[in-house]
Protein backbone atom coordinates (compact mmCIF):
# COMPACT_ATOMS: atom_id res chain seq x y z
CA UNK A 1 0.00 0.00 0.00
CA UNK A 2 0.96 3.60 -0.36
CA UNK A 3 -0.40 6.91 0.85
CA UNK A 4 -1.18 9.58 -1.73
CA UNK A 5 -2.46 12.98 -0.60
CA UNK A 6 -3.28 11.48 2.76
CA UNK A 7 -5.27 8.60 1.23
CA UNK A 8 -4.17 4.99 1.66
CA UNK A 9 -4.23 3.11 -1.64
CA UNK A 10 -4.05 -0.61 -2.38
CA UNK A 11 -1.48 -1.85 -4.89
CA UNK A 12 -2.88 -3.98 -7.73
CA UNK A 13 -1.18 -6.24 -10.26
CA UNK A 14 -3.01 -7.46 -13.37
CA UNK A 15 -2.33 -11.00 -14.54
CA UNK A 16 -3.38 -11.33 -18.18
CA UNK A 17 -3.92 -8.37 -20.50
CA UNK A 18 -7.02 -9.40 -22.41
CA UNK A 19 -9.93 -8.41 -20.16
CA UNK A 20 -7.14 -7.34 -17.82
CA UNK A 21 -6.99 -4.07 -19.77
CA UNK A 22 -10.37 -3.16 -18.26
CA UNK A 23 -8.98 -3.94 -14.82
CA UNK A 24 -5.94 -1.74 -15.41
CA UNK A 25 -8.15 1.15 -16.52
CA UNK A 26 -10.40 0.76 -13.47
CA UNK A 27 -7.38 0.61 -11.15
CA UNK A 28 -5.77 3.76 -12.53
CA UNK A 29 -9.03 5.70 -12.15
CA UNK A 30 -9.76 4.48 -8.61
CA UNK A 31 -9.32 6.65 -5.54
CA UNK A 32 -8.58 3.52 -3.48
CA UNK A 33 -6.12 1.68 -5.74
CA UNK A 34 -2.99 2.10 -7.83
CA UNK A 35 -1.44 0.01 -10.58
CA UNK A 36 1.79 -1.66 -9.47
CA UNK A 37 2.50 -3.88 -12.47
CA UNK A 38 1.09 -6.36 -14.96
CA UNK A 39 2.00 -9.69 -16.49
CA UNK A 40 1.34 -11.38 -19.83
CA UNK A 41 3.18 -14.01 -21.85
CA UNK A 42 2.35 -12.21 -25.11
CA UNK A 43 5.01 -9.70 -26.18
CA UNK A 44 2.59 -7.57 -28.22
CA UNK A 45 0.24 -7.20 -25.26
CA UNK A 46 3.16 -6.19 -23.05
CA UNK A 47 4.27 -3.64 -25.63
CA UNK A 48 0.77 -2.17 -25.88
CA UNK A 49 0.51 -2.01 -22.09
CA UNK A 50 3.77 -0.06 -21.81
CA UNK A 51 2.53 2.44 -24.38
CA UNK A 52 -0.64 2.93 -22.33
CA UNK A 53 1.08 2.93 -18.92
CA UNK A 54 4.70 4.02 -19.40
CA UNK A 55 6.86 3.33 -16.40
CA UNK A 56 4.63 0.59 -14.99
CA UNK A 57 6.53 -2.73 -15.01
CA UNK A 58 5.06 -5.52 -17.12
CA UNK A 59 6.44 -9.02 -16.68
CA UNK A 60 6.48 -12.00 -19.07
CA UNK A 61 6.59 -14.43 -16.13
CA UNK A 62 4.18 -14.82 -13.20
CA UNK A 63 6.85 -16.14 -10.83
CA UNK A 64 8.88 -12.97 -11.34
CA UNK A 65 5.89 -10.66 -11.03
CA UNK A 66 4.64 -12.15 -7.77
CA UNK A 67 7.96 -11.26 -6.10
CA UNK A 68 7.13 -7.56 -6.41
CA UNK A 69 6.69 -6.48 -2.79
CA UNK A 70 4.44 -3.55 -3.68
CA UNK A 71 1.65 -5.90 -4.78
CA UNK A 72 -1.26 -6.17 -2.35
CA UNK A 73 -3.78 -7.84 -4.67
CA UNK A 74 -3.61 -9.59 -8.04
CA UNK A 75 -6.43 -9.51 -10.59
CA UNK A 76 -6.58 -12.90 -12.33
CA UNK A 77 -7.56 -12.28 -15.97
CA UNK A 78 -6.32 -15.51 -17.54
CA UNK A 79 -8.12 -18.15 -19.63
CA UNK A 80 -10.90 -19.75 -17.60
CA UNK A 81 -9.21 -23.06 -16.80
CA UNK A 82 -6.32 -21.22 -15.10
CA UNK A 83 -8.43 -19.13 -12.71
CA UNK A 84 -8.46 -21.38 -9.65
CA UNK A 85 -4.89 -22.60 -10.20
CA UNK A 86 -3.45 -19.11 -10.17
CA UNK A 87 -5.75 -17.92 -7.39
CA UNK A 88 -4.20 -20.61 -5.19
CA UNK A 89 -0.69 -19.50 -6.13
CA UNK A 90 -1.49 -15.86 -5.42
CA UNK A 91 -3.04 -16.58 -2.03
CA UNK A 92 -0.14 -18.89 -1.11
CA UNK A 93 2.24 -16.04 -1.98
CA UNK A 94 0.52 -13.87 0.62
CA UNK A 95 -1.44 -11.63 -1.76
CA UNK A 96 -5.13 -10.85 -1.91
CA UNK A 97 -6.85 -12.14 -5.05
CA UNK A 98 -9.57 -10.89 -7.41
CA UNK A 99 -10.73 -13.43 -10.01
CA UNK A 100 -12.45 -12.67 -13.31
CA UNK A 101 -15.54 -14.63 -14.26
CA UNK A 102 -16.06 -17.53 -13.93
CA UNK A 103 -14.37 -18.85 -10.79
CA UNK A 104 -13.26 -21.81 -12.95
CA UNK A 105 -14.81 -24.24 -15.41
CA UNK A 106 -16.54 -26.33 -12.70
CA UNK A 107 -17.63 -25.82 -9.12
CA UNK A 108 -15.35 -28.64 -7.98
CA UNK A 109 -12.21 -27.01 -9.39
CA UNK A 110 -12.77 -23.80 -7.43
CA UNK A 111 -14.51 -25.07 -4.29
CA UNK A 112 -11.36 -25.06 -2.13
CA UNK A 113 -10.47 -21.41 -2.80
CA UNK A 114 -12.36 -20.15 0.23
CA UNK A 115 -10.30 -22.37 2.51
CA UNK A 116 -7.12 -21.27 0.70
CA UNK A 117 -7.99 -17.62 1.38
CA UNK A 118 -8.81 -18.37 5.01
CA UNK A 119 -5.51 -20.19 5.51
CA UNK A 120 -3.59 -17.33 3.90
CA UNK A 121 -5.53 -14.69 5.82
CA UNK A 122 -6.26 -12.85 2.57
CA UNK A 123 -9.30 -11.50 0.75
CA UNK A 124 -10.77 -13.35 -2.21
CA UNK A 125 -13.17 -11.57 -4.55
CA UNK A 126 -14.79 -12.27 -7.91
CA UNK A 127 -15.87 -10.22 -10.91
CA UNK A 128 -19.47 -9.91 -12.06
CA UNK A 129 -19.41 -6.25 -12.98
CA UNK A 130 -22.79 -6.18 -14.73
CA UNK A 131 -24.47 -6.37 -11.32
CA UNK A 132 -23.23 -2.84 -10.86
CA UNK A 133 -24.30 -1.24 -14.12
CA UNK A 134 -26.21 1.92 -13.23
CA UNK A 135 -29.47 0.62 -14.72
CA UNK A 136 -29.52 -2.14 -12.11
CA UNK A 137 -29.93 0.26 -9.19
CA UNK A 138 -33.54 1.36 -9.86
CA UNK A 139 -34.41 -2.24 -10.75
CA UNK A 140 -33.04 -3.56 -7.45
CA UNK A 141 -35.00 -0.87 -5.62
CA UNK A 142 -38.24 -1.74 -7.44
CA UNK A 143 -37.77 -5.39 -6.43
CA UNK A 144 -36.74 -4.70 -2.83
CA UNK A 145 -39.57 -2.24 -2.24
CA UNK A 146 -42.15 -4.70 -3.56
CA UNK A 147 -43.26 -2.42 -6.39
CA UNK A 148 -42.83 -5.25 -8.89
CA UNK A 149 -45.01 -7.48 -6.72
CA UNK A 150 -44.41 -11.21 -6.92
CA UNK A 151 -41.93 -11.93 -9.70
CA UNK A 152 -43.22 -14.85 -11.75
CA UNK A 153 -41.11 -14.67 -14.92
CA UNK A 154 -37.72 -13.60 -16.20
CA UNK A 155 -36.50 -13.61 -19.79
CA UNK A 156 -32.80 -13.45 -20.54
CA UNK A 157 -31.10 -13.65 -23.93
CA UNK A 158 -27.47 -13.10 -24.94
CA UNK A 159 -27.46 -12.85 -28.74
CA UNK A 160 -23.88 -12.12 -29.74
CA UNK A 161 -21.65 -12.98 -32.67
CA UNK A 162 -18.14 -14.41 -32.72
CA UNK A 163 -16.15 -15.26 -35.82
CA UNK A 164 -14.36 -18.59 -36.12
CA UNK A 165 -11.08 -16.68 -35.80
CA UNK A 166 -12.09 -15.74 -32.24
CA UNK A 167 -12.22 -19.42 -31.30
CA UNK A 168 -9.04 -20.28 -33.19
CA UNK A 169 -6.94 -17.54 -31.54
CA UNK A 170 -4.50 -18.01 -28.66
CA UNK A 171 -4.17 -21.75 -29.09
CA UNK A 172 -7.89 -22.37 -29.55
CA UNK A 173 -8.82 -22.64 -25.85
CA UNK A 174 -12.18 -20.92 -26.28
CA UNK A 175 -15.16 -23.12 -26.97
CA UNK A 176 -13.54 -26.20 -25.43
CA UNK A 177 -14.89 -28.23 -22.51
CA UNK A 178 -11.57 -28.69 -20.70
CA UNK A 179 -10.26 -25.11 -20.95
CA UNK A 180 -13.27 -22.82 -21.46
CA UNK A 181 -15.74 -25.02 -19.62
CA UNK A 182 -18.18 -24.68 -22.51
CA UNK A 183 -19.07 -22.17 -25.18
CA UNK A 184 -21.56 -19.32 -25.49
CA UNK A 185 -23.12 -19.98 -22.09
CA UNK A 186 -20.01 -20.29 -19.93
CA UNK A 187 -17.92 -17.65 -21.66
CA UNK A 188 -20.15 -14.93 -23.10
CA UNK A 189 -23.31 -15.39 -21.04
CA UNK A 190 -22.20 -16.11 -17.49
CA UNK A 191 -22.56 -12.42 -16.57
CA UNK A 192 -26.21 -12.56 -17.57
CA UNK A 193 -26.65 -15.89 -15.77
CA UNK A 194 -25.38 -14.10 -12.66
CA UNK A 195 -27.84 -11.26 -13.25
CA UNK A 196 -30.68 -13.74 -13.63
CA UNK A 197 -29.87 -15.43 -10.33
CA UNK A 198 -29.51 -12.05 -8.61
CA UNK A 199 -32.75 -10.61 -9.98
CA UNK A 200 -34.94 -13.70 -9.62
CA UNK A 201 -33.92 -14.02 -5.98
CA UNK A 202 -34.50 -17.73 -5.48
CA UNK A 203 -32.60 -20.99 -5.67
CA UNK A 204 -32.87 -23.09 -8.81
CA UNK A 205 -35.13 -26.13 -8.60
CA UNK A 206 -35.24 -27.52 -12.15
CA UNK A 207 -33.43 -26.93 -15.45
CA UNK A 208 -34.45 -28.12 -18.90
CA UNK A 209 -32.13 -27.24 -21.76
CA UNK A 210 -31.14 -27.86 -25.33
CA UNK A 211 -28.09 -26.71 -27.23
CA UNK A 212 -25.66 -27.39 -29.99
CA UNK A 213 -23.10 -26.07 -32.44
CA UNK A 214 -24.69 -24.14 -35.30
CA UNK A 215 -22.18 -21.65 -36.68
CA UNK A 216 -18.67 -22.63 -35.65
CA UNK A 217 -16.15 -25.43 -35.70
CA UNK A 218 -15.81 -25.83 -31.92
CA UNK A 219 -16.01 -28.64 -29.39
CA UNK A 220 -18.56 -27.10 -27.02
CA UNK A 221 -21.87 -25.36 -27.82
CA UNK A 222 -22.41 -22.01 -29.50
CA UNK A 223 -26.16 -21.89 -28.76
CA UNK A 224 -28.33 -22.89 -25.79
CA UNK A 225 -31.97 -22.50 -24.78
CA UNK A 226 -33.18 -23.22 -21.25
CA UNK A 227 -36.29 -23.09 -19.12
CA UNK A 228 -35.43 -22.69 -15.45
CA UNK A 229 -37.82 -23.19 -12.54
CA UNK A 230 -37.01 -21.65 -9.17
CA UNK A 231 -37.92 -22.93 -5.73
CA UNK A 232 -40.29 -20.01 -5.11
CA UNK A 233 -42.36 -21.09 -8.12
CA UNK A 234 -41.13 -18.44 -10.56
CA UNK A 235 -39.50 -19.37 -13.85
CA UNK A 236 -37.18 -17.95 -16.48
CA UNK A 237 -36.05 -18.55 -20.01
CA UNK A 238 -32.40 -18.20 -20.93
CA UNK A 239 -30.93 -18.13 -24.44
CA UNK A 240 -27.26 -17.85 -25.34
CA UNK A 241 -25.64 -17.75 -28.76
CA UNK A 242 -22.54 -16.50 -30.52
CA UNK A 243 -24.17 -17.03 -33.93
CA UNK A 244 -26.44 -13.95 -34.05
CA UNK A 245 -25.08 -12.01 -37.00
CA UNK A 246 -23.57 -9.51 -36.61
CA UNK A 247 -23.89 -9.23 -32.87
CA UNK A 248 -27.27 -8.23 -31.43
CA UNK A 249 -28.35 -7.53 -27.88
CA UNK A 250 -28.34 -8.78 -24.31
CA UNK A 251 -31.98 -8.72 -23.25
CA UNK A 252 -33.16 -8.83 -19.66
CA UNK A 253 -36.84 -8.86 -18.71
CA UNK A 254 -38.34 -9.08 -15.22
CA UNK A 255 -42.10 -9.55 -14.88
CA UNK A 256 -44.07 -9.35 -11.66
CA UNK A 257 -47.65 -8.92 -10.57
CA UNK A 258 -46.89 -5.23 -10.04
CA UNK A 259 -45.22 -4.47 -13.34
CA UNK A 260 -42.68 -5.24 -16.03
CA UNK A 261 -39.13 -4.00 -16.62
CA UNK A 262 -37.03 -4.67 -19.71
CA UNK A 263 -33.41 -3.86 -20.51
CA UNK A 264 -31.18 -3.95 -23.54
CA UNK A 265 -27.66 -4.34 -22.19
CA UNK A 266 -27.03 -1.49 -19.75
CA UNK A 267 -30.11 0.44 -20.91
CA UNK A 268 -33.61 0.33 -19.45
CA UNK A 269 -36.03 0.27 -22.39
CA UNK A 270 -39.36 -0.36 -20.60
CA UNK A 271 -40.55 0.54 -17.11
CA UNK A 272 -44.21 -0.39 -16.79
CA UNK A 273 -45.36 -0.37 -13.17
CA UNK A 274 -48.95 -0.49 -11.93
CA UNK A 275 -48.32 2.40 -9.57
CA UNK A 276 -47.17 4.55 -12.51
CA UNK A 277 -50.32 4.30 -14.69
CA UNK A 278 -49.69 7.56 -16.53
CA UNK A 279 -46.09 6.63 -17.39
CA UNK A 280 -44.63 9.73 -15.78
CA UNK A 281 -42.00 7.78 -13.87
CA UNK A 282 -41.25 5.63 -16.90
CA UNK A 283 -40.43 8.74 -18.90
CA UNK A 284 -38.05 9.89 -16.15
CA UNK A 285 -36.42 6.45 -15.87
CA UNK A 286 -35.90 6.12 -19.62
CA UNK A 287 -34.48 9.62 -19.75
CA UNK A 288 -31.98 8.75 -17.00
CA UNK A 289 -31.21 5.10 -17.79
CA UNK A 290 -32.20 4.64 -21.43
CA UNK A 291 -28.81 5.47 -22.94
CA UNK A 292 -26.44 3.32 -20.94
CA UNK A 293 -23.83 3.73 -18.22
CA UNK A 294 -22.15 6.85 -19.59
CA UNK A 295 -25.30 8.93 -19.55
CA UNK A 296 -26.70 7.34 -16.37
CA UNK A 297 -23.56 8.28 -14.46
CA UNK A 298 -24.97 11.77 -13.88
CA UNK A 299 -27.59 10.15 -11.64
CA UNK A 300 -24.84 8.52 -9.57
CA UNK A 301 -22.03 11.08 -9.27
CA UNK A 302 -20.58 9.39 -6.18
CA UNK A 303 -20.70 5.81 -7.46
CA UNK A 304 -18.76 3.89 -10.08
CA UNK A 305 -20.15 1.15 -12.26
CA UNK A 306 -18.89 -2.06 -13.83
CA UNK A 307 -15.22 -2.90 -13.30
CA UNK A 308 -14.75 0.42 -11.55
CA UNK A 309 -17.15 -0.66 -8.82
CA UNK A 310 -15.49 -4.07 -8.51
CA UNK A 311 -11.96 -2.62 -8.16
CA UNK A 312 -13.09 0.01 -5.66
CA UNK A 313 -14.94 -2.61 -3.63
CA UNK A 314 -11.97 -4.99 -3.57
CA UNK A 315 -9.63 -2.23 -2.42
CA UNK A 316 -12.07 -1.07 0.23
CA UNK A 317 -12.63 -4.65 1.43
CA UNK A 318 -8.89 -4.81 2.14
CA UNK A 319 -8.76 -1.37 3.74
CA UNK A 320 -11.89 -2.00 5.84
CA UNK A 321 -11.11 -5.68 6.58
CA UNK A 322 -14.41 -7.05 5.26
CA UNK A 323 -15.53 -9.49 2.59
CA UNK A 324 -15.61 -8.31 -1.03
CA UNK A 325 -19.06 -7.77 -2.55
CA UNK A 326 -18.90 -11.02 -4.54
CA UNK A 327 -17.64 -13.95 -2.50
CA UNK A 328 -16.79 -17.48 -3.62
CA UNK A 329 -20.26 -18.75 -2.68
CA UNK A 330 -21.85 -16.09 -4.87
CA UNK A 331 -19.44 -16.68 -7.74
CA UNK A 332 -20.08 -20.44 -7.79
CA UNK A 333 -23.88 -20.12 -8.15
CA UNK A 334 -23.68 -19.25 -11.83
CA UNK A 335 -21.14 -22.01 -12.51
CA UNK A 336 -23.40 -24.52 -10.76
CA UNK A 337 -26.37 -23.54 -12.90
CA UNK A 338 -24.34 -23.72 -16.10
CA UNK A 339 -23.16 -27.21 -15.12
CA UNK A 340 -26.84 -28.23 -14.86
CA UNK A 341 -27.55 -26.83 -18.32
CA UNK A 342 -24.58 -28.70 -19.76
CA UNK A 343 -25.66 -31.90 -18.05
CA UNK A 344 -28.94 -31.61 -20.00
CA UNK A 345 -27.16 -30.84 -23.27
CA UNK A 346 -24.52 -33.57 -23.00
CA UNK A 347 -26.83 -36.48 -22.08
Amino acid sequence: MKITDGVKKVGFAVLGLGIGKAHAEAITTSEYAYLVCACDVDAKRREDFLKRYPGVPVYPDFDEMIKNEDIDVVSVCLPTYLHAEYARKILAAGKHCLVEKPADITVERASDLGECAKTAGKKLGFVFQNRYNYNMYPIYEAIRSGRLGDIYLGTFAVKWHRKQSYYDANGGWRGTWDKDGGGSLMNQSIHTVDLMLTLMGSEVEEVNSAGGVYGHDIEAEDTTASVIKFKNGSMATFVSTTCAYNGLSTEVGIYGTGGSIECDGDKIVRWRLRDDPDGIEEEEILDAYGMGNLFASVKHPDARCGHGYIIDDMARAILEDRDPAITLDEALKSVALIEKVYKNIRK
